[in-house]
């Protein structure tokens, strides 16, 4: 079952998390594609599809969301799992005691989730490094008020991370029993 995992990423954390998922589903021996939305040629190439993004705002990246939306008929006919990355410190719960990673659902999970019939969606600490930052970022992340929202780190749970690959191998019927 050829597994298509795509993703939209403006700083690097994304696609670290998507080349993760693919490196442990290439492990359990599936075979996989991983590459940027804006790269995916034909994805009714694909059996089954783990598609994610880089949250802003609330939302998913607009390419992202262009992507799902343009290929709703193929990826409702398949099995389907999302994943962000959006929250970055090591905080798990905000001033209002609310989960940080919950909070940081994209709006769009529950309407993607129902419109394709995703199997899962998670939402995955992210990393920032301020090397990476451009334009307005790169500026607004030098105002003591930006302190908190230009937190510095990989704050990736590569653990959990791996652990839903490793779900979504199994689901596939991957032929390799991994290892945790």
């Amino acid at each position: 079952m050829a597994t298509l995992v795509a993703y939209a990423s403006r700083y690097g954390a994304s696609q670290g998390i998507a080349e993760r998922i693919g490196a442990r589903l290439a492990d359990a021996g599936l075979p996989v594609d991983v590459r940027s939305v804006r790269e995916v040629a034909d994805p009714a190439a694909h059996d089954a599809f783990v598609i994610g993004s880089a949250v802003y705002m609330g939302s998913w990246m607009k390419v992202a969301r262009d992507f799902t939306q343009a290929h709703r008929a193929v990826l409702s006919t398949r099995p389907v799992w999302l994943f962000s990355s959006g929250p970055i410190g090591t905080a798990t719960t905000d001033s209002r005691g609310r989960d940080v990673v919950a909070a940081a659902a994209p709006k769009e999970f529950g309407e993607l989730a129902t419109a394709i019939g995703a199997r899962d969606q998670r939402v995955f600490f992210g990393a920032l490094h301020r090397s990476k930052l451009r334009g307005s970022h790169r500026i607004m992340a030098t105002l003591p008020a930006a302190g908190k929202l230009f937190i510095e780190g990989d704050f990736r749970d590569w653990e959990a991370i791996d652990a839903w690959a490793d779900g979504i191998a199994r689901e596939l019927g991957a032929p390799a029993q991994l290892e945790g």
